[in-house]
């Protein structure tokens, strides 16, 4: 047994040897090391520390010793076949490295050859070149001269046309001449281009002129052009259904030049009139009817006749007006089912009054800038325009999506002329309506119904000339033009706020005149108005277009108000709004201020009564207001009345809030804080402010009490019952601690059980402690 375990510790020494080579070799690694690590790998794995297991030592040792042997004779194999795999790749390296030799000398055989080649051939690609070339151009002038024959053979047939009278071949010719200028446009053939486009116009205007004549003969059978109103007593003409036929026949074959009339138009390089937009060409049989009328305007009001005055814009224009009256009925009844059968889509009165504003636009560009320095006439003519632009889009249903004339005063410096106008004029106005004897009266002051916001006529005469002002620029079709009007009426709107401003320091020295009221009620009325501007929805859409264009003209907006302006949050009126609301807020606090200074001395002598000594209640017969009080509150009925009769009804709502709000701490601090009170002092000042001041505030709204909560509350505690007063003065003694351990309810939670909310628990204790008759018992 002894020999036993002596085996086994030799053993456990050997293993923990062999441990420590492990751990050592893993410090240091090498290749040495890691034939270390394996062995006690391997000895660990087949024997481990069981000393029974050393009988499989000899079995392990047979075991590695024939794996070595076999791993000798591997390789043996591989070292003694290595030798033979290099010298094959070596011979097969050699052999490819000889055919890339001679595939390379067989490249250079070849591009001698093929230089050699080319060299001989280019020759001869020289000479066909040459030939193709001569083709080429022989090509070219034969397309040309076929080209020639094809435009001489269709002016031949539209002369044969022409002389047979067969229009609608003659028109088709025509529009195969103007397909084939079409497709000229991108030849550099400039010459043939020319040539084409004469012989086209020198038929499309014979064909044109032919039809024209037929045309206006079949008009005048109709009695066109309608100079005056044309009258019902007229008999229809013995040949009317020839003439309709006629008239659907021409109007029809014009139509079919309407292409060809366009292409030719669209070729010549006529200067076009300043300040006209550019508008679709008008139909061919619209421009025949217009002829007539064109000279008898251009006679009248171009050149040397007396017609022709600068100062009277209203001659043309009304002419124009009476014109398209007068032809109206015609065009509808007349040429528009004409162009409906033949599939044009245009609007027969619309495309006659386009004409016919033509030639006021063309007359209006020529005088607009002779007018510039000249404010009287050019005034003139801007009513004249915005009244003609008026009765155009209403009396005649001339349709927005067409421009009318108005975009004349949209050209730079006649723009700005207008604006200069306008702001002269306003300023002008105003200055004017403020200097009037009744300036700041109201003209409704006798109709009770009309005069809810009591406005001076001087704010209503200025707000009246700002929508005038909209609606002069309402009409404007262009957003950046629109936006200077609207920054011009709010620079208006600041200089008359200013106005006011100076006008109130001058009265500031007597706030309860009736003309301090009055600016008053103007600020709030201007303030109003624009409050109500900035929902319409003709502003929001400027807005709107403030937000893209806005900060050009109106100025630098800011990220904040932009997002405002852009999520209809904000108004356009909004800096003015706030300037007006500080205005405002000035001024009723001046006048609350000197109200106040007339009541507070007016309650003196009710301040200093003996509250201490008054006799109770069941000592009275009937409670009766105190003698000392009834001053100051004649004097409150007189100023309310007064302002009621002086201010709009929103103000006076602003103005007896305030003063009930500053009569209540008044009270509160100067009396009820300043004496203490019996039982019979607190039951009487109970009874004056119940029965006597709340009922003067009664009849501007249903609970006057709330608006005097100090006053109110002090009384519910100055008019307790003995018993409740002394519970009452207990709880507000003890900690909110010990409340709570004796499951006493709060001072709060007592205070709001009688009706107090807005006294804090001190106050009310000071309170308390003003009351005698309970406290000395």
């Amino acid at each position: 047994m002894a020999a036993l375990m002596m085996e086994r510790n030799i053993y456990s020494n050997n293993l923990s040897r062999l441990k420590q080579a492990h751990s050592s070799t893993s410090e240091s690694p090498s290749k040495d090391g890691n034939h270390t690590y394996d062995v006690v790998e391997l000895v660990q794995k087949e024997i481990g520390s069981d000393i029974k297991s050393l009988k499989k030592v000899a079995g392990l040792l047979e075991k590695l010793t024939l794996e070595n042997k076999q791993l000798e004779e591997q390789v043996l194999t591989v070292s003694s076949s290595v030798p033979l795999r290099v010298s094959s790749a070596l011979s097969a390296a050699e052999e490819s490295w000889v055919k890339l030799e001679s595939l390379m000398e067989k490249e250079r055989l070849l591009s001698n050859t093929l230089q050699q080649h080319l060299q001989g051939a280019q020759v001869w690609t020289d000479s066909i070149g040459q030939v193709l070339g001569q083709l080429d151009t022989l090509e070219r002038h034969m397309k040309y001269l076929q080209c020639l024959t094809h435009i001489e053979e269709l002016s031949d047939s539209i002369q044969q046309f022409l002389m047979t009278n067969s229009v609608w071949d003659a028109v088709g010719a025509i529009d195969v001449m103007a397909s084939l200028d079409m497709g000229l446009r991108e030849s550099g053939c400039i010459h043939l281009q020319g040539f084409l486009r004469e012989t086209l116009c020198f038929w499309h205007k014979i064909l044109k002129d032919k039809l024209a004549s037929d045309f206006e003969e079949v008009l005048i059978q109709f009695q066109w052009p309608f100079i005056s109103s044309p009258t019902q007593s007229l008999s229809p003409p013995a040949n009317a259904q020839e003439l309709n036929s006629q008239l659907e026949l021409l109007v029809s074959q014009l139509l079919s030049l309407q292409t060809t009339d366009d292409l030719i138009s669209e070729q010549k390089e006529a200067p076009s009139c300043a300040g006209l937009s550019q508008t679709p060409p008008l139909s061919l049989p619209i421009q025949i009817m217009l002829l007539p009328l064109s000279k008898r305007f251009r006679y009248h009001f171009t050149g040397n006749r007396q017609t022709n005055s600068l100062s009277k814009p209203e001659w043309y224009l009304t002419q124009i007006l009476i014109w398209m009256g007068n032809s109206s009925n015609f065009m509808d009844e007349k040429i528009q089912p004409v162009l409906d059968r033949a599939g044009a889509k245009v609007n027969a009165r619309v495309e006659l009054f386009r004409g016919l504003l033509t030639l006021a636009q063309e007359k209006l560009a020529n005088d607009a800038p002779r007018l510039l320095y000249d404010d009287a006439l050019f005034c003139h003519l801007v009513d004249e325009l915005l009244q003609f632009e008026k009765e155009l889009r209403t009396t005649h249903s001339y349709p927005r999506s067409y421009p009318g004339i108005l975009h004349i005063l949209l050209e730079e410096s006649v723009f700005q002329k207008w604006l200069s106008m306008e702001r002269k004029m306003a300023v002008e106005k105003v200055d004017a309506m403020l200097a009037a004897e009744r300036a700041w009266s109201s003209q409704y002051k006798d109709i009770i119904d009309m005069d809810e916001l009591k406005a001076p006529d001087c704010a209503e005469t200025f707000m009246t000339l700002l929508l005038v002002i909209t609606e002069r620029y309402r009409s404007l079709s262009c957003p950046r033009a629109q936006l200077s009007f609207l920054a011009l009426q709010k620079e208006l709107v600041d200089d008359f706020r200013i106005r006011l401003t100076q006008v109130m320091k001058e009265e500031s020295r007597h706030p309860l005149s009736p003309r301090y009221c009055a600016i008053l009620n103007a600020a709030n009325y201007i303030s109003t108005v624009l409050s109500d501007w900035g929902d319409n929805v003709f502003f929001l859409q400027l807005q709107q277009a403030a937000v893209s264009v806005g900060e050009e003209i109106l100025g630098p907006l800011g990220t904040t108000e932009t997002g405002r302006l852009a999520s209809l949050e904000g108004s356009l009126f909004e800096a003015l709004l706030a300037l007006l609301e500080r205005l405002r807020g000035d001024m009723l606090g001046r006048l609350l201020d000197a109200v106040m200074r007339d009541v507070k001395e007016k309650t003196q002598p009710y301040c200093k009564d003996r509250w201490i000594s008054l006799p109770s209640q069941c000592d009275q017969a009937t409670m009766s207001l105190s003698s000392s009080a009834c001053v100051m509150m004649l004097c409150l009925r007189d100023h309310l009345l007064h302002f009621q009769q002086l201010l709009c009804l929103p103000l006076f709502q602003m103005f007896w809030q305030g003063l009930a709000e500053r009569l209540d701490c008044l009270i509160y601090e100067d009396l009820i804080l300043y004496n203490h009170f019996n039982e019979g002092g607190a039951a009487q000042l109970q009874f004056d402010m119940t029965r006597n001041l709340f009922p003067l505030f009664g009849q501007y709204c249903k609970r006057p009490e709330n608006f005097f909560k100090h006053i109110k509350e002090a009384c519910n505690i100055l008019t307790l019952k003995i018993g409740p007063a002394l519970l009452l003065c207990d709880v507000l003694k003890q900690d909110e601690d010990e409340a709570l351990n004796q499951q006493q309810p709060s001072p709060e939670s007592a205070l709001n059980e009688l009706g107090v909310y807005k006294l804090a628990p001190s106050d009310v204790q000071i309170l308390l402690n003003h009351r005698t008759a309970w406290l000395n018992q």
